[in-house]
């Protein structure tokens, strides 16, 4: 059952990413990404890992939504017509994808016990995490005890996007008030 939940989604995300290329409206293309980071973080919780599927939720639906909303507001919401034809983009996007999918094919099987990565730390990590790191859950110990160096790597990354989202945001902003204040000088003297 589970399989054919994750078939369902799969078909469903790729129905709209197809919707999203074919959109000339920016903001349907910014509600059609939202649903898709939704969708991607269901995807996620299917294949337990819930971890991902929260910060899909939080950051690809919930925040980037916001910031592309934002972004709109502050600018015009329709693409401009295309000026050449897209077959070359298509035609390498397809490649890409091609080449993608053909390099799973030597990929062990999915969940398997005896890859590399079941094999070399992960027994460490779920027989000492608790003994090293006092900590009860071994995700937690993980991320919090063993990298923290790269949670926190990851979370500077994210607050500094953020930062330099919101610094041009607020430049476009100022910049309109410079145009008003331009055109009719009198009204900041009033």
């Amino acid at each position: 059952m589970e399989a054919y939940i994750l078939m369902a989604l799969l078909a469903l995300l790729a129905a709209i990413t197809i919707a999203i290329v074919f959109q000339r409206s920016l903001f349907a293309v910014v509600i059609l990404a939202g649903i898709y980071s939704f969708l991607m973080a269901t995807v996620m919780i299917v294949l337990d890992a819930v971890d991902v599927a929260m910060t899909e939720a939080s950051v690809g639906a919930g925040i980037s939504t916001v910031v592309f909303l934002a972004t709109l507001h502050l600018t015009r919401a329709r693409e401009y017509p295309r000026p050449r034809s897209v077959m070359l983009p298509l035609f390498v996007s397809s490649v890409v994808a091609a080449v993608l999918v053909w390099g799973t094919f030597e990929l062990p099987r999915f969940g398997a016990a005896e890859t590399p990565i079941h094999q070399h730390i992960a027994p460490h990590y779920l027989k000492e995490a608790k003994r090293e790191t006092g900590v009860p859950n071994v995700v937690t110990a993980v991320l919090a005890d063993y990298r923290s160096f790269d949670t926190l790597g990851e979370t500077t990354v994210i607050f500094t996007g953020g930062i330099g989202i919101l610094v041009l945001l607020r430049g476009r902003r100022r910049k309109r008030g410079e145009d008003k204040d331009a055109v009719d000088p009198g009204v900041r003297d009033a």
